[in-house]
């Protein structure tokens, strides 16, 4: 067991588990539920305790349009404007119950629009930009959207064709075309006292939203959250997580689509917290962005921390600035591996650690913005590697397990319980166990009601006794932290009868700064491959320290230096599995995979079926021709 492993923090009296002659077997485990919250609290009732408590506090500061400031706005300015939108949405014949959807980029406009809607009960279906038509045309007939707020022109345009074609009565509001200004003189004629009476109306048994998974296969399922879910997960992450979202200090900057579960869960936890919330829409000045904003902790996927740690080796190059970066990095990781030791790192430690951080750390760290301390990760798993050098730089990366069937984290490290390699306990009023076939189980507060208007599907994925199947390998380990080892829908078996869990080598292999992503296949095959796509961003300055000429994607796929950097980086993946399990053939992909050609969801995560499909032919010629029942 290594020493972060032996000496995380364990857990405090109360604490229930029980554990199996296996430690890798812990069956269940849970932490007592905090006793915070009734049955009459709401979404807007987060909110509107914190607005009446210091109505002038800034709550939400928004980038202008020059993109050179940021507007404060208090917590009484921002409650104005939630109300005045609802107001709208009532002038509109919008009731309790009656769904609104929400299509356009991150924004404080979708924050009040959110917002507004919660306070009068009526249920928001956020549908994703890169959505296609044909999943809009299923998600607006599933949910009977009554009105379909949209942000773009294009977007607005592309609804109004699905909804001809499906022959449904949805409203369609542009703000684009001066929707907002619609919507606010709806509600001229609206007493303030309608929205109060309507809010009293919403309990914690409420539906509040009806999110679509972004499922990597098929039509997406509608998760029903009722409001119950949302105020007991913020309740509980105000009180577990207070150092990192329930300061006064603390700055949340969202650039994830609010359209995804993740960053909507952290969207009502800085309303409902102290801190202070920013929009971007994109990601394309996020650099800047963070460093105007200053955030105390930003909410990302392990993709985006793989690729600033990948920048910075390919900036590094080969020479004697590579093998410096090299030494801080082996630094960083050894400085935060100490941490986790009985006696610290040693003064000897301590000393390359402050050297190497004047060098070059403090550059790296500078780039999540002068204030950044945390990162929360989900979405998929970051690695340990990562993780430690993260922290060793001076951010600490809280890694989570969540689904949208939880409304976000289900599970998460906390600064004051951690252990890196882990994503985290189970929060207090949530419960996990591992069932026969290694896969977690869960049950408790944050779970949902159910999939909208698909009884048989709901059905499915609860067994007899009510705990919901996440389809999600992994174990605990003895002081109740939760390792995950991938899906037991991607697991492959070899034609020799190996199973092998692709993630395992995935993980290790987007590590390499060439690589944007991975797919390891090999299902009823003689053995294991990969099929493998190059980073475009990271290309040029790779080329460049190695003294190559530029070349395009299609070059570099055939030349030999990048095909020997990529089979060196195989050979240590291949280094954490057995011989049957290791990757012998890779095909290098000219085409990335993209939420744009459907081959990634909105969270970064690869869809293997549709992937597979398309690359059939590509995969058949890594051994030499189809499968037998494929001909």
């Amino acid at each position: 067991m290594s020493a972060s492993t032996h000496n995380a923090p364990r857990f405090p009296a109360g604490t229930m588990s029980i554990v199996s002659d296996d430690p890798r077997r812990l069956r269940e485990f849970s932490m007592p539920k905090l006793d915070i919250t009734e049955d009459w609290m709401n979404i807007a009732w987060l909110f509107n305790r914190r607005v009446e408590q210091d109505p002038q506090q800034t709550v939400v500061e928004v980038k202008s349009q020059l993109g050179d400031e940021w507007r404060k706005i208090s917590a009484a300015e921002c409650y104005e404007e939630i109300q005045a939108i609802a107001r709208g949405l009532i002038g509109m014949g919008l009731e309790h119950g009656d769904t609104l959807a929400i299509l356009g980029s991150t924004s404080y406009e979708w924050t009040l629009i959110d917002m507004a809607a919660m306070t009068l009960g009526i249920v928001v279906v956020p549908i994703y930009e890169t959505d296609s038509a044909e999943q809009i045309e299923w998600i607006i007939k599933n949910t009977n959207i009554r009105v379909a707020v949209v942000m773009e022109q294009p977007a607005a345009q592309l609804v109004t064709t699905v909804v001809k074609h499906a022959g449904v009565n949805c409203k369609i509001i542009c703000l684009a075309a001066g929707g907002m200004r619609d919507i606010l003189e709806a509600g001229r004629g609206i007493a303030k006292a309608a929205v109060e009476a309507r809010l009293a109306n919403v309990t914690m048994d409420s539906l509040a939203t009806i999110v679509y998974t972004s499922g990597t296969t098929g039509l997406p399922k509608g998760v029903e959250l009722t409001h119950g879910n949302v105020v007991n997960v913020v309740q509980t992450g105000l009180v577990h997580m207070k150092d990192v979202v329930g300061t006064k200090k603390a700055r949340c900057l969202l650039f994830l689509p609010l359209a995804h579960v993740y960053a909507r869960l952290l969207q009502f936890a800085a309303l409902g917290g102290y801190g202070v919330l920013g929009h971007v829409p994109d990601i394309k000045n996020l650099l800047q962005d963070l460093a105007m904003f200053k955030p105390s902790y930003i909410l990302a996927v392990p993709r985006v921390l793989e690729k600033v740690f990948n920048a910075a080796v390919a900036t590094a190059g080969h020479g004697i600035k590579g093998r410096i970066f090299k030494q801080a990095a082996y630094i960083s990781i050894a400085y935060s591996r100490a941490l986790d030791t009985p006696e610290g790192p040693s003064r000897s430690l301590k000393a390359r650690h402050a050297f190497y951080d004047s060098l070059v750390l403090h550059k790296i760290r500078d780039l999540l913005g002068s204030n950044a301390k945390y990162v929360i990760s989900g979405g998929g798993p970051l690695g340990e590697r990562l993780g430690h050098f993260y922290r060793g730089l001076g951010v600490t990366v809280l890694e989570g397990y969540g689904l949208t069937e939880t409304i976000g984290p289900f599970a998460v490290n906390t600064p004051q319980l951690s252990k890196i390699g882990s994503v985290g306990i189970s929060l207090p009023g949530d419960a996990v166990r591992i069932n026969n076939q290694g896969e977690l189980e869960l049950k408790g507060m944050s779970l949902f009601r159910g999939y909208h208007n698909q009884p048989e599907l709901t059905k499915e994925a609860f067994t007899d006794d009510g705990w919901f199947n996440t389809g999600d390998l992994g174990w605990i380990d003895t002081d109740g932290y939760i390792h995950m080892t991938g899906r037991t829908k991607e697991i492959i078996v070899t034609a020799g009868g190996k199973n092998v869990v692709p993630a395992v080598l995935e993980d290790r292999l987007r590590g390499h700064p060439l690589i944007s992503q991975v797919v390891v296949v090999g299902d009823r095959r003689p053995f294991v491959a990969a099929l493998v796509t190059l980073d475009s961003e990271m290309l040029p300055q790779w080329l460049k320290s190695h003294n190559l000429p530029p070349m395009d994607i299609s070059e570099a796929a055939r030349h030999s230096a990048i095909i020997e950097s990529l089979e060196r980086g195989i050979e240590r993946a291949n280094r954490a599995v057995s011989r049957a399990e290791s990757i012998r053939k890779i095909q290098i992909l000219t085409t990335d995979f993209t939420e744009e050609n459907g081959m990634l969801t909105p969270s970064m995560k690869v869809k293997r079926r549709v992937v597979l499909q398309a690359f059939k032919h590509e995969i058949d010629t890594l051994y030499g021709g189809p499968l037998p029942d494929d001909e």
